[in-house]
């Protein structure tokens, strides 16, 4: 009789421990209490705000010779208000984003000595590696997207609906201009997704997320470093960051696709090949904390 109890019990037990195996909604509403994505969602907002105060205290700045930048026509539209911030914020603000909510992710846990609790729920370290990765990659996504949102909204107020003037003079009209700015858009995710990947791997093998987000901040900025760098000629082009601008040819009205297309492929691969390490590394790794 004892027995028999036992059984149903560890069975009843074992069976609700499955149950409650990190589902989504739950890793969803834990990053969501975090500090840092609070501060994230108030970057988000004050930074649109603070682009367009620094503006108007600039005034026009109108080129000697004719030539204009993205700078100098960032005030002509919303939509030339948003693309010029995409380009300045996707070199090193959105790294430093994407790197932060993918290496701070599964780091943190241990740092906290929370993540063997979290195994032992139990919680499949595929599983639980699945769980913190989608909702990491979510996190970076919405961030990303909702800081161009925003930017929009700030810009309509600001300098209103209008099309959108490259520094080339070619012009496309509000409505097409706003689809290649989410284009665009997506193109900024989808090649950082490298970095997210890198990121995500270094918290996997350490303890501390300061050490995974900078890793992967810093191996951007080698990269990004080391793609300027003329003399390695042909070598350049299996960078990841090397076509990381490639996006502004969205902005032409005739689209090459070429530099983008490998931006991707690279990105993509580079993603897979440090999502494999990091289920390779964690399934072998002794977690004490």
């Amino acid at each position: 009789m004892s027995s028999s109890t036992t059984t149903t019990t560890s069975g009843a037990a074992g069976a609700g421990s499955r149950g409650s195996a990190l589902p989504l909604r739950v890793e969803v509403a834990r990053q969501l209490s975090r500090v840092r994505t609070r501060w994230v969602g108030v970057l988000v907002v004050a930074l649109p705000l603070l682009l367009v105060a620094a503006f108007a205290l600039g005034g026009e700045d109108d080129p000697a010779d004719g030539s204009a930048s993205f700078v100098d026509l960032a005030t002509s539209s919303a939509v030339n208000f948003a693309v010029f911030a995409l380009l300045a914020a996707s070199g090193f603000l959105f790294v430093v984003l994407v790197a932060l909510f993918a290496g701070d992710t599964v780091a943190a846990e241990a740092s906290w000595s929370s993540l063997r609790y979290l195994l032992a729920a139990p919680v499949g370290r595929r599983r639980l590696l699945a769980v913190k990765a989608v909702v990491a990659a979510a996190s970076s996504t919405l961030g990303i997207v909702a800081f161009i949102a925003v930017c929009l909204l700030i810009g309509v107020v600001a300098y209103g609906w209008g099309p959108l003037t490259s520094p080339l003079g070619d012009a496309l009209g509000g409505w097409e201009a706003l689809g290649r700015l989410g284009l665009a858009t997506a193109y900024v995710v989808v090649q950082l997704s490298w970095v997210g990947a890198l990121a995500f791997w270094l918290g996997t093998r350490t303890d501390a997320p300061l050490g995974a987000v900078g890793g992967a901040v810093l191996a951007n900025i080698l990269s990004a470093i080391l793609a300027s760098i003329t003399a390695l000629g042909d070598l350049r082009a299996w960078l990841p960051t090397y076509d990381a601008g490639a996006w502004t040819a969205l902005l032409q009205p005739a689209v090459v696709w070429d530099d983008m297309v490998r931006g991707l492929a690279t990105s993509l691969i580079l993603t897979v090949v440090f999502g494999v390490l990091a289920v390779i590394g964690f399934e072998r790794k002794d977690v004490t904390s």
